[in-house]
């Protein structure tokens, strides 16, 4: 099986390593996953590359084709999805950036429901459950 989280979520070249397409698939698997752990939905936030748009749209399609709630947070830094996935309750949070990469790369980072990066066992859950 072919991993895609490396050490800080998932990233790869947009519509090559990273589409739209894994990105819905990669929705319902989180869904799938976390929606054990309760809360009320996933707080979703990008930065302003221009495929966040895309992989946020699929990201939202997949998490609510399993039957759960997104919050779109529109452009926010990483630390502040963080801090509303913990103070509001979210299931999760969820990041579409790829930090200090090229414009034509992008990823994809969860935050648990307690403001840190997802365990390793969560992500290989998720990544099973693709």
């Amino acid at each position: 099986m072919k991993r895609y989280f490396g050490t800080d979520g998932i990233r790869g070249k947009v519509n090559d390593e990273l589409t739209a397409e894994l990105a819905f698939e990669i929705g319902k698997s989180a869904a799938y996953t976390l929606k054990e752990n309760g809360g009320k939905g996933f707080f979703l936030g990008k930065d302003t590359r221009i495929s966040c748009d895309m992989l946020a749209a699929a990201l939202t399609a997949g998490i609510t084709a399993m039957g759960m709630d997104v919050y779109n947070c529109g452009v926010i830094p990483t630390p502040a999805v963080a801090l509303i996935t913990n103070l509001l309750g979210a299931t999760a949070g969820i990041m579409v950036s790829a930090s200090h990469n090229p414009p034509e790369f992008n990823g994809i980072k969860f935050i648990f429901s307690d403001g840190y990066k997802l365990s390793d066992s969560l992500e290989e859950k998720i990544e099973e459950n693709l």
